[in-house]
């Protein structure tokens, strides 16, 4: 079954597809809801200064480093399992479980009760909500995990913010840079508007699901609840 009739198929089943936009409610030609809110519930979630006063969902990547500066402490509470190498400023949260060979250069905010897999890579700049799943060989840069979510399988996610409970299957690709080198867009309503950001991944909202090695490309917005099928090469604004 090719590509077409995979979706043909997810579409006769109300599978609601993630991409470019996002609509806020059911009907048609309504505006797109780019706040936080069209994507994500923070109630209950940490960080709230992080968020705070942010009008577009993408607003939140450049100030992830200065949170982090400003806020974080030192300190692990987590079991680790072996010599995991862990950079300065680092925090690990209670129930936290590392294992051998991950590599945390930080700086990094990882939550309570979050596995962080074997050979997984978090750079600088990188925020985890508590029962996350850092997974096995997988690159984490400058990026927000909801409570919940799941990365478990050689994927990168870079610039991105990823809802609380996502799962993206092995080998999803959070992709954040154009070949181009041009600043990102992203598509609202049919509309092109800039970004600002030369670094920019994606939005995927809370409870989604992307499907084995699909690449998200940069200055995506995937819906809540949004499924993507494995293998799908997923478009940003051109």
């Amino acid at each position: 079954m090719g590509p077409s009739s995979w979706r043909l198929r997810a579409r006769r089943c109300g599978w609601p597809f993630g991409g470019l936009e996002t609509r806020a409610g059911s009907g048609q030609g309504q505006v797109v809801n780019t706040a936080l809110a069209g994507f994500f519930d923070l109630k209950g979630q940490n960080h709230e200064e992080l968020f705070a006063g942010v009008k577009q969902a993408w607003e939140v990547l450049p100030r992830i480093g200065e949170y982090l500066k400003k806020n974080l402490k030192n300190g692990s509470k987590a079991k680790l399992i072996g010599s995991p190498v862990i950079g300065e400023n680092v925090y690990l949260g209670e129930g936290t479980l590392v294992e051998p060979g991950v590599y945390i250069r930080g700086p990094a905010w990882i939550g309570k009760n979050c596995e962080i897999r074997h050979g997984a890579y978090i750079r600088e700049n990188v925020v985890a909500g508590d029962g996350c799943v850092l997974g096995n060989s997988c690159e984490f840069k400058n990026c927000v995990l909801l409570g919940g979510a799941h990365v478990s399988h050689f994927s990168y996610v870079g610039d991105s913010i990823v809802g609380r409970e996502v799962n993206l299957g092995a080998g999803v690709i959070l992709s954040n840079y154009r070949l181009d080198g041009q600043a990102i867009r992203v598509r609202v309503a049919g509309t092109l508007v800039e970004t600002g950001l030369r670094k920019f991944g994606a939005m995927v909202g809370d409870r989604a699901s992307v499907g084995c090695n699909a690449v998200i490309n940069p200055g995506s917005l995937i819906a809540k609840g949004a499924k993507i099928l494995p293998g799908t090469i997923w478009s940003g604004a051109k």
